[in-house]
């Protein structure tokens, strides 16, 4: 067994696996990768998870990827007065959506203790895929499977940081005002982008939300009627 072997397992077996992998580092002589493995972390249930999908996934994190590189283009042609936010719009929720399906196919994985993962853990999974899908450090990590802690994606809305621009050269006045104006108007773009798209991201979320109170509610009713029937049936109805 290589180190990198132990993120694919049941977490439940990393702890004694990396013992016995050191151990049999150590009999072979090898003092110093015995050192290294034995002191490899226990990765987070959410690290875990998305270890998990990285090697059974494959095509569904080449599709993360592909619509996260799809976004930063469609921010950077905005910005650069090439692109527009519907563009940026259609572009984030091909990202969102790839996240989302990763995302359902973790919450089928169970626990160390046999639990599904709860919603906590799944939403630390889905910011660890957006920000594998925006940013280079960060997929580089995911991609490798051998993620110890959860990432997050820091920046402009659901986009990341923005890079600031190279100086302009001179010009003349009229054309510096028409440049302003522009990009202005690019930003103002920019950020209705992101108000639709958060805006649209929490209609979502409300409505998940709503579809899974009602199935417990339908389950619960269901799981009442199946009670209430043998007496029913034993009164003669």
């Amino acid at each position: 067994m290589e180190p990198r072997d132990l993120y694919g397992l049941p977490l439940e077996r990393f702890v004694v696996e990396r013992g016995a992998l050191a151990k049999a580092l150590r009999a072979d002589g090898k003092r110093d990768e015995a050192a290294e493995a034995a002191k490899l972390r226990k990765p987070s249930v959410a690290a875990w998870a998305v270890n998990q999908l990285v090697r059974t996934q494959s095509r569904g994190v080449k599709a993360l990827f592909k619509a996260g590189d799809q976004l930063q283009r469609a921010q950077a042609d905005l910005l650069a007065g090439k692109g527009d936010a519907g563009k940026l719009r259609a572009a984030a929720e091909r990202e969102r959506e790839a996240v989302d399906e990763l995302t359902e196919a973790a919450r089928g994985l169970l626990s160390s203790e046999g639990h599904e993962l709860g919603s906590a853990t799944l939403d630390r999974v889905s910011d660890t895929l957006h920000a594998g899908a925006l940013d280079d450090d960060a997929r580089t990590q995911v991609q490798d499977g051998c993620l110890e802690r959860e990432l997050r994606h820091v920046g402009l809305g659901a986009f990341g940081e923005l890079v600031a621009s190279p100086p302009a050269p001179k010009r003349d006045r009229a054309a510096e005002k028409a440049a302003e104006k522009a990009e202005a108007e690019h930003r103002r773009a920019l950020e209705r982008a992101n108000r639709d798209v958060e805006t649209a991201q929490a209609r979502r979320d409300r409505a998940a939300d709503a579809l899974r109170e009602a199935e417990q509610a339908l389950a619960a009713a269901r799981a009442s009627a199946e009670e209430a029937a043998p007496a029913y049936r034993r009164r003669g109805g």
